[in-house]
């Protein structure tokens, strides 16, 4: 069989329906539809991302199919630790799990910081996340915290 090529671009503000349409993958169990999840502003705020030049959306596409998607944007700097770079959302399609596509928009993600000279990579996953935080755990991480969140 063979293997057809992972490549990983930055998505095209005319992609931003398709990018949308990626973030179901996001919800399927153990997640869920966020409160509030609108399409339409969705959509807005990736082509927004998409005319940043602190943020872009990594697309990852196999064979001309988009088969992930990775969000990163320049954050917060930090006194003690630099300019961060922060992941706030990575999703694989579900039929293509565990082939490297989820490390290669990770690894994507990395040299996009670096570019950008932010001295470290960040993110954070549900508890609820097993199977991602196995994932996360392969990839070495520097070292762990925990986040807690208040909604506004």
């Amino acid at each position: 069989m063979e293997q057809t090529a992972t490549t990983i671009q930055v998505a095209a503000p005319d992609e931003a329906a398709a990018v949308v349409a990626m973030y179901r993958w996001l919800f399927e169990p153990p997640g869920g539809e966020p409160p509030g999840w609108d399409e339409d502003r969705a959509a807005v705020v990736v082509r927004r991302i998409a005319a940043s030049p602190r943020a872009d959306v990594l697309v990852a596409r196999r064979g001309g199919e988009l088969v992930g998607l990775c969000s990163v944007y320049l954050d917060v700097e930090s006194v003690r630790f630099g300019q961060r770079a922060w992941v706030a959302d990575l999703a694989v399609h579900p039929g293509y799990r565990s082939r490297g596509i989820g490390k290669s928009l990770l690894d994507g993600a990395r040299a996009w910081a670096r570019a950008r000279e932010a001295t470290h990579l960040a993110l954070d996953t549900a508890d609820s996340r097993q199977d991602a935080q196995r994932f996360y755990e392969r990839e070495r991480p520097s070292w762990r915290s925990v986040c807690y969140t208040w909604a506004l």
